[in-house]
């Protein structure tokens, strides 16, 4: 039987503020990226979010973003390797320590935002995100694109790597992603997305935004839940994977 990971970001509530629905989505899905408090998230969040994707049986991993809690961690900084490696590091032991005070073990690494995506075309950058995830725990999981810098990086370190495939994002032919900016980048449609991601599962492909057919096989499937019609855009996939045949599993299980 086939079987995939899914995965979602979660705990990027922060003080006062609620973001996402976390508790119904860890109904849904079998791994959780964490947000470390860098571009959303705060201690009790985090303490929180562990805690309950504990009691969930969801695997956990760290969620790490630039220092722009204003911008969401989505605006690009230019900031050296050594200095990434630091802040990387800095909240990838924050969260470790939740989960480890709670019993549990992380599982993976996927940077968030402005980060993920410079990092996955800047070696460098990639580089000081696989050496912060070695020094903390070499058992992590580098959750990224196939197509990008991390891939590299993670096997130069020995560090075990999984595929990532976005259900409500567009493609282009060269395997990256649509920018947000460009018209259709992401998929509102759930039926759609629902169908991409059997696509992905059955056959290793994904249809981009041109037509073009492009070979793809990855391990887990990135999905977003953050208002009532994304989380049920989420549930519809998890259906169509099962009815078809498609197991859930946490990616520590597939690779």
């Amino acid at each position: 039987m086939k079987a995939i990971d899914l995965n979602c970001d979660l705990g990027e509530s922060f003080g006062a503020y609620t973001i996402g629905q976390d508790r119904a989505l860890m109904e849904v899905i079998t791994s959780a990226s964490v947000a470390c408090g860098f571009h959303a998230g705060d201690p009790t969040v985090m303490g929180r979010t562990v805690e309950a994707a504990q009691g969930q049986g969801v695997a956990l991993g760290a969620h790490p973003g630039y220092p722009d809690l204003q911008g969401f961690g989505r605006r690009e900084m230019k900031l050296s390797p050594e200095e990434v490696y630091a802040d990387v590091l800095y909240q990838l032991g924050a969260l470790a320590g939740f989960v480890r005070a709670q019993g549990g073990r992380l599982q993976h690494i996927k940077p968030h935002g402005a980060l993920y995506n410079q990092a996955c075309k800047d070696e460098g950058l990639a580089g000081a995100i696989c050496r912060a995830a070695r020094d903390l725990d070499p058992s992590l999981i580098v959750l990224a694109p196939e197509r990008s810098a991390f891939r590299q990086a993670a096997q130069t370190l020995g560090l075990p790597f999984a595929g990532e495939f976005f259900a409500d994002r567009a493609y282009l032919p060269d395997g990256s992603l649509v920018p947000r900016s460009r018209p259709g980048a992401v998929i509102h449609d759930g039926a759609l997305a629902a169908s991409r991601v059997l696509q992905m599962a059955q056959e290793g492909t994904v249809t981009c935004i041109d037509g073009t057919v492009l070979p793809m096989r990855c391990v887990s499937v990135c999905v977003h839940g953050d208002n009532e019609a994304a989380l049920e855009s989420v549930r519809l996939i998890r259906r169509t994977l099962e009815q078809n045949g498609v197991a859930l599993r946490p990616m520590r299980e597939l690779i």
